[in-house]
Parts: C-alpha cells; sequence; structure tokens
C-alpha cells in the first residue's frame, strides 16, 4: 500500500481495496497536520472554524490521492 501508482487486480480490475487504503490514510494525516498548523499558527481560536478547516483538507486529499491513483494506472495490455 502507499504507492503512487494504482493497482489491478488478479483479474485485471482496479484494487480499489488498496487505492480506498492509501487514501484514507492520506486523509487522516492530512487532518491531523492541519490540526496541528492551525494550532501552531495560533489560527484555532474557533473550534468549529478549525475542525471545518481540518475536515475540508482531508477530504480534498482524500479524493485528490483517489485520483491520481486511478490516472496512474498503467493500461492493460489488448
Amino acid at each position: 500500500m502507499l504507492s503512487a501508482r494504482g493497482k489491478n487486480n488478479a483479474d485485471g480490475s482496479f484494487n480499489w481495496a488498496d487505492a480506498l487504503a492509501d487514501a484514507a490514510i492520506m486523509g487522516g494525516m492530512t487532518f491531523f497536520t492541519t490540526l496541528g498548523g492551525l494550532g501552531v499558527a495560533g489560527l484555532a481560536s474557533d473550534p468549529k472554524a478549525t475542525l471545518l478547516a481540518a475536515i475540508i483538507s482531508a477530504g480534498a486529499q482524500f479524493f485528490a490521492v483517489l485520483a491520481v491513483k486511478r490516472g496512474l494506472k498503467p493500461k492493460e495490455a489488448e
């Protein structure tokens, strides 16, 4: 897991399980680094806004990782 490219299953279908796991890990890391960064910068005075910013960052990272993995998957030989 945590590879730059998506992988295929033995039957040639895209391996969504690994891609989702990788995206969840990266999204989780982004969530907590956003919280930490806002805290260190002193911008975490409003807990709701801080949590919202971290959720938006994590969601964007999650879908970005999925998009990259799906787009970088090597094409199957025909």
